[in-house]
């Protein structure tokens, strides 16, 4: 099993962040456009995970 680098850690860590924030903005601000706003950052941060990885093997 691989361990996680310090950068795969702050990405993962920004990824479950932004998911709780736009819940929580869906849910209890009703600001729909800026939760689905924030809502697409996390599909793109684990895409710049993906790439890391493929560069560093």
């Amino acid at each position: 099993m691989k361990k996680f680098t310090p950068i795969e850690i702050l990405i993962l860590l920004s990824v479950v962040i932004c998911i709780f924030y736009s819940e929580y903005l869906f849910v209890y601000q009703k600001d729909y456009m800026k939760a689905v706003f924030i809502g697409l950052w996390p599909p793109t941060m684990l895409g710049l995970l993906n790439f890391i990885n493929s560069k560093t093997k």
